[in-house]
């Protein structure tokens, strides 16, 4: 069954609603842990990681999840950093482009425009963070990334200081 992909147009749309007030440590765990919850609920073997780019604020590695699922997640997150999107949507317009990562000088050993890694944008600051799901079709890896930062935005924006 093959999967159905988002254009990047669609994926540009839903990084623009993905804006975070702030983020930090707390944010980091508890959007770690609402993703734990999701895949546990579903039992899905997946590899969560959160990270800044110079430190891991989240990692988990359920049940069912392999050594490839953290490479990986490394690889994808990697992209999103270096781009400054998502890594599916980084993989849509190089199959829009005919293009990939190689055209940028950047090896498969680190990088990978598969679907999963998603950037944690935060007004006012730019790229704070790095979300990433592995273990799922690429397509499945971003949605379940994105379902739940969208949860986190929308109880955010209910708490009013």
């Amino acid at each position: 069954m093959s999967e159905i992909f988002p254009t990047s147009q669609d994926l540009i749309a839903q990084a623009q609603t993905l804006i975070y007030p702030q983020f930090d440590e707390t944010t980091a765990w508890a959007l770690g842990a609402d993703l734990v919850a999701r895949a546990q609920e579903a039992q899905l073997g997946i590899v969560i990681s959160i990270r800044t780019p110079n430190r891991c604020l989240f990692h988990a590695a359920l049940p069912g999840s392999a050594a490839l699922n953290d490479l990986w997640a490394r690889r994808k997150s990697n992209t999103a950093f270096i781009f400054g999107k998502a890594s599916l949507l980084v993989g849509c317009i190089h199959r829009e482009k005919g293009q990939d990562l190689a055209r940028n000088g950047l090896s498969l050993t680190d990088y990978a425009d598969h679907g999963g890694a998603v950037p944690v944008m935060v007004a006012g600051v730019g790229l704070a963070a790095v979300v990433t799901v592995s273990g799922l079709p690429q397509v499945q890896d971003h949605e379940m990334v994105v379902a739940a930062m969208q949860a986190q935005l929308a109880q955010m924006s209910q708490i009013k200081p």
